[in-house]
């Protein structure tokens, strides 16, 4: 397709909205405005730049069609205690003296069932805290932990990013989630040695960090786990037995399983509410990636980073890792990020000869390396499930850079193995 807008546009409106998101204005305006002012300036015309950003959202609406179901699954894990009972069942059975693999893990996997990354990190940081004040383990130590176990469970996850991915790819959920495993242990392993190292630091958890903590009935372990393990099996069909449940099924029906399942079937209703809640946010920014998506994929910019690589001697692949890195830390966003980045270069990527599921996973890890910048709300709900303040916080992001850069490299490194 022959490019509508220049390259210089494209670039002008996406750094706009940068700058206004790091401002604090809303992101999905940002996006939308950015998209605006960047077609315009990009030669395409007032009429042609809305009709683009139009289509650029409406390519959105399956990811975000699945996004908006997946939040009976979240809202039902959340609300049931399904999620604090997970972790609480990993950590008592890691012990106290295995604390930090233990918050990991259980963030990890809090996160690869579908509970969002921010979200997974304020469900365990009561537990985390509870457990860092016996152990006598720093807070930088514990939330590192968590951020790490998130981005490792987060690129196996059947959350709004790796949706946004696979549906940009045309590849299966399930296959795109597993693609990602054996980087997901790596993350997990550098993980645990980063935040064991921070562990020994001297900012520890105080008394009054553990006063917001709230203790309920929770259900048993097996009925918590019942619903995502019910997930697993229907996304699992299509590889395994060559049965399609699309996630647009398979993610409500676990939450509804896990909330029968729980006790809690009178509270269906307010619970699907409160997991509507917790994935209306993402939802409308999409629409916001998808305007400036559209305006960025119909530019040179794809032709002309191609044309930069072939100049410098680099391979075709590399601009799966690249772009997501650079689309994520542009967004402070791992789902704006990834999807971006793929929207704006799978037909570049598949052109190539790079295969979709490779390139969606080397995306998708890369939109993991500079996610939580503080232009973003990731930095600041995570600092605040601990009490960190902005400065302390900060010196946790080359830490987590390297767990995110970790993942990326072992995605590239598959790629060159098994294509």
């Amino acid at each position: 397709m022959e490019a509508q807008f220049t390259t210089l546009g494209a670039m002008i409106g996406l750094l706009i909205a940068i700058v206004l998101i790091i401002k604090k204005v809303q992101p999905a305006y940002c996006l939308i405005l950015g998209a605006l002012v960047g077609g315009i300036i990009g030669g395409g015309g007032l009429d042609t730049t809305v009709s683009t950003m139009v289509s650029g959202a409406a390519s959105m609406m399956s990811s975000i069609l699945r996004i908006l179901t997946s939040g009976i699954l979240a809202g039902a894990l959340i609300k049931t205690g399904s999620a604090q009972k997970i972790a609480e069942t990993i950590v008592d059975k890691l012990g106290e003296k295995r604390a930090v693999v233990a918050i990991a893990v259980a963030t990890m996997i809090i996160c690869a069932v579908g509970v969002f990354i921010d979200i997974s990190v304020i469900t365990v940081a009561p537990i985390a805290l509870a457990i860092a004040e016996k152990a006598g383990i720093s807070k930088p130590g514990i939330l590192l932990a968590m951020i790490g176990g998130g981005k490792a469970g987060n690129i196996i996850s059947p959350n709004p990013n790796t949706i946004a991915i696979s549906e940009a790819f045309q590849q299966d959920l399930t296959s795109v989630m597993m693609r990602n495993a054996i980087p997901a242990v790596f993350a997990l392993i550098v993980t645990i040695l980063l935040s064991s190292k921070l562990a020994k630091g001297d900012l520890r958890v105080t008394a009054e960090d553990l006063e917001k903590n709230e203790n309920h009935d929770l259900p048993s372990f097996f009925t918590a786990i019942l619903g995502p393990v019910c997930v697993i099996i229907m996304l699992a069909l299509r590889p395994v037995a060559g049965i399609t449940i699309d996630p647009l099924i398979a993610l409500p029906v676990g939450g509804i399983i896990c909330t029968l399942a729980t006790g809690n079937a009178k509270n269906l209703v307010s619970y699907t509410e409160f997991g509507l809640s917790k994935v209306i946010g993402v939802s409308i920014l999409l629409i916001g990636t998808g305007t400036i998506a559209g305006i960025i994929k119909a530019s040179a910019l794809q032709y002309d980073v191609t044309n930069i690589l072939e100049a410098m001697n680099m391979p075709a692949f590399i601009l799966a890792p690249l772009s997501g890195i650079l689309m994520a830390g542009a967004t402070a966003s791992t789902t704006a990020g990834a999807t971006v980045a793929a929207q704006t270069f799978s037909p570049t990527l598949l052109a190539s000869g790079v295969s979709g599921l490779a390139a969606a996973a080397m995306i998708h890890a890369g939109a993991t390396v500079v996610d939580s910048l503080p232009h973003g709300s990731f930095f600041h709900a995570t600092g605040g499930a601990v009490s960190l303040k902005i400065s302390e916080r900060m010196k946790l992001i080359p830490y987590e850079a390297c767990i995110g850069l970790t993942s990326t490299l072992v995605s590239v490194i598959m790629y060159l193995l098994i294509k």
